[in-house]
């Protein structure tokens, strides 16, 4: 198993915007196989950050989700919202529940 975090600050006054880009990428991930779970989340803490927390059966599912249609149209569109470059972490599951 595979699990990415990528976290993302987003522009002042831009955080409903890409809440909305993210509830619509989040309805089409629901429709890919090898997705486990995919959670974007917001830390009370940072209220600018996005957290999203994503699960795959492989790496060849995350490069399937990385390459959609529609995951390519996303990046493009929350890119000018966001602050800086994401922080994405790849990790390798040892153990798990």
């Amino acid at each position: 198993m595979v699990t990415l975090i990528a976290k993302m600050k987003i522009k002042e006054g831009k955080m409903d915007e890409a809440s909305e880009l993210f509830r619509g990428l989040v309805q089409k991930v629901r429709e890919e196989k090898g997705t486990l779970s995919y959670a974007v989340c917001r830390n009370g803490a940072a209220p600018d950050t996005i957290t999203v927390v994503e699960r795959y059966k492989d790496m060849e599912a995350v490069q399937t989700h990385s390459s959609t249609a529609y995951f390519k149209e996303f990046f493009r569109a929350i890119a000018p919202l966001l602050e800086g470059k994401a922080d994405i972490s790849l990790l390798e599951e040892i153990a798990s529940i």
